[in-house]
C-alpha cells in the first residue's frame, strides 16, 4: 500500500496549534465585531476572471495562481487573496453601504514554501465598501493594531504611503520607468524584467546591486494630486489623534495593482528572517468597477496567520491555549460510571474526557495526567457501591471523597467557579 504525505507547501495542523488558530481568529473576530464588521464567508475558488484583476503585473497572477478548467469547461482559480472576492460578491448582492465585513481562512499560491510561507496559507481580514473618508482609512488601521495589542504583541511598526489616485500613480510609474532605464545596465536581471510589467515594483527589490538605484528614484509624494495629498495628510491627522504610531516609506507600494491611495504594511520587528511583514493593505477604489460594479470606494487588510503567530513566539506572546478538559475520570468498574459521570459533567459545562477500553487504574491514571486536566475523578468498586466518588487534584494529590449527588458542586468548587 502507498504511505501518503501531504503535497509541499502544506501541512497538518494538529493540537494544541489547531486551538491556538482557533482561538486568533476569535480575537480577531472579537475586535472586528465590535466596530460592527458581519462575517463573510466567500467561496474557495472563483472564476479566474475575478483574480485577474487583482493585477496582470504581479506575481500571484503571472506565476502563483492555483487555475484550471473544471469539468463544466469553466476557467477557475482557488483563491489568492479574498479582497476581490469580496468585491465580486458586492457587486452580486449589492448591500447597502457602508458594506463592513471580516473574513478569515485559507488562500492558495504556487510560492516557495519556507518559514511562515505556505501555498496554502490563512489570513484574517477587514473590507470595507462604499465609503471615501480618511478617517475610516485610520479606524481600518486602528483595528489592525488593536488586534496585535490584544495578542500580545509589542514589537509591530507601522509603515504607511499613498499611492494617489489612478492618474497619479500612472505619472509616478512613467517616471520610474524613466528612471530606471536610463541606469538599465546597473539593474539586477530580475529587476530588468519586473520594469517591464511593473516600475513600481522595482521598488521591492531586496537585492544589493538595486539599492543605490532605488535610493535615487523619484518620489510618490512628488507625484501627487492636491485631492491624494488632502488625503494623506488627513490619514495620519486621524492615525495621531487615535494615538497610533507610524513611519512614512515612500517606498511602500505593496504587491498587488488594484491598490490606491492609502496604502500600509504591519512589520514585526521581533522577528529575524528576511520576511518580516505580518499584515497589511490599503484603498483599492476602482477594484469594484473592474469587476463591473459601479464606481465604489473600497479599503481593507489581510493579517497573515502563520507569519503573526511567529512574532507572537518571538515575543512569547499568546500561546497555545490550556486544554478544555478540566477532569478526567478514573474508572476501575469496567467503565460504565466514567460514561455517566462524564455525560453529568458535560451537560453542566464542565469539560470531562476519560480513557476506554478498561484499562488499568495506572494505565488511567497516566492518561489523566497527559490531559491537562487539573481534577481528576475516582470510581472504584467501594464507591460504585457507595454511591460516591473521589475527587482528587492532579497538582499536590490532595484527594476528598464526596457524594456522588453532589459531584457537580464540588468540581465546580473545586475549579473556582
Amino acid at each position: 500500500m502507498p504511505s501518503f504525505a501531504t503535497s509541499p507547501g502544506t501541512r497538518d495542523i494538529l493540537a494544541p496549534d489547531s486551538a491556538r488558530w482557533r482561538q486568533f481568529q476569535q480575537v480577531f473576530a472579537d475586535v472586528v465585531e465590535t466596530a460592527g464588521f458581519a462575517h463573510i464567508i466567500p467561496p474557495m475558488f472563483e472564476d479566474l476572471g475575478v483574480f485577474l484583476r487583482v493585477g496582470e503585473s504581479t506575481e500571484i497572477v503571472t506565476k502563483e495562481m492555483y487555475d484550471f478548467e473544471d469539468k463544466g469547461g469553466r476557467r477557475v482559480a482557488l483563491r489568492p487573496e479574498q479582497t476581490a472576492s469580496v468585491c465580486r460578491a458586492y457587486v452580486e448582492h449589492r448591500p447597502v453601504t457602508p458594506w463592513k465585513v471580516w473574513y478569515a481562512g485559507p488562500n492558495f499560491r504556487y510560492e516557495k514554501p519556507q518559514q511562515g510561507r505556505y501555498r496554502q496559507f490563512d489570513q484574517v481580514g477587514v473590507e470595507v465598501l462604499g465609503v471615501d473618508d480618511p478617517q475610516l482609512d485610520a479606524e481600518v488601521i486602528a483595528l489592525a493594531m488593536e488586534f496585535y495589542r490584544r495578542l500580545g504583541l509589542v514589537g509591530v511598526q507601522l509603515s504607511l504611503n499613498s499611492l494617489g489616485d489612478s492618474g497619479d500613480r500612472d505619472r509616478y510609474a512613467a517616471a520610474l520607468r524613466v528612471h530606471f532605464s536610463s541606469h538599465i545596465d546597473a539593474l539586477s536581471g530580475e529587476s530588468r524584467v519586473t520594469l517591464e510589467r511593473n516600475p513600481l515594483r522595482v521598488l521591492d527589490s531586496k537585492r544589493p546591486e538595486d539599492g543605490a538605484l532605488i535610493a535615487a528614484a523619484p518620489r510618490m509624494a512628488d507625484h501627487l494630486s492636491d485631492a491624494a495629498a488632502a488625503h494623506f495628510v488627513a490619514v495620519q491627522s486621524s492615525l495621531r489623534d487615535a494615538g497610533v504610531a507610524f513611519v512614512v516609506d515612500d517606498r511602500l507600494v505593496r504587491g498587488l495593482d488594484y491598490y490606491r491611495r492609502t496604502t500600509f504594511e504591519f512589520v514585526s520587528t521581533s522577528l529575524t528572517a528576511a520576511h518580516t511583514a505580518i499584515g497589511g493593505g490599503g484603498r483599492y477604489d476602482g477594484l469594484v468597477a473592474d469587476l463591473g460594479g459601479p464606481d465604489t470606494p473600497g479599503i481593507g487588510f489581510a493579517l497573515g496567520l502563520d507569519r503573526t503567530l511567529l512574532a507572537c513566539d518571538a515575543e512569547g506572546v499568546f500561546g497555545a491555549p490550556l486544554s478544555r478538559v478540566e477532569v478526567f475520570v478514573v474508572d476501575a468498574t469496567g467503565g460504565g460510571e466514567a460514561g455517566l459521570i462524564c455525560g453529568q459533567l458535560r451537560a453542566a459545562g464542565i469539560g470531562a474526557d476519560r480513557a476506554y477500553e478498561q484499562r488499568s487504574m495506572k494505565a488511567q491514571m497516566k492518561s489523566a495526567d497527559r490531559s491537562g486536566a487539573p481534577l481528576c475523578i475516582i470510581i472504584g468498586d467501594d464507591e460504585r457501591t457507595g454511591n460516591t466518588a473521589i475527587l482528587r487534584t492532579m497538582e499536590g494529590g490532595s484527594q476528598q471523597t464526596v457524594q456522588r449527588d453532589d459531584l457537580v458542586m464540588q468540581v465546580r468548587r473545586a475549579l473556582g467557579r
